[in-house]
């Protein structure tokens, strides 16, 4: 089982910044898809970026130009920089890993959808002021 552990939230006033961890206890160099989501009071959990085993990442529109996703294998942490946030933006965020597999292709791809993760931490707590 992995295990995965956010930190980093807070209330910030909007324009401001903040940087998500997830210390994870995958091994180094393992072939995971990473991902952070977020889900909002009363709204569905939604995706906001991933990162491929090669390194290939993926943004939702509504932050892309404005989130970083990132990951330490050497600390076995991802992160996620967020910039210019704004009041929509506040929802509790999720860190979120799914195993790969090795196919004709190579290593499959981040999943399409929220449900095929496989492990999930508790989240943090997101909140932007206008």
């Amino acid at each position: 089982q992995v295990q995965l552990l956010e930190s980093g939230g807070g209330s910030v006033q909007a324009g401001g910044s903040l940087r998500l961890s997830c210390a994870t206890s995958i091994l180094r160099y393992s072939p995971y898809c990473m991902a952070w989501f977020r889900q909002a009071p009363g709204k569905e959990r939604e995706g906001v970026a991933n990162i491929e085993f090669d390194g290939t990442t993926t943004y939702a529109d509504s932050v892309r130009g404005r989130f970083t996703i990132s990951k330490d294998s050497d600390k076995n942490t991802l992160y996620l920089q967020m910039d210019s946030l704004k009041p929509e933006d506040t929802a509790m965020y999720y860190c979120a890993a799914d195993k790969l597999i090795w196919g004709d292709e190579g290593w499959s791809k981040c999943p399409r959808k929220d449900s095929d993760f496989d492990n999930w931490g508790q989240g943090t707590q997101v909140t932007v002021s206008s």
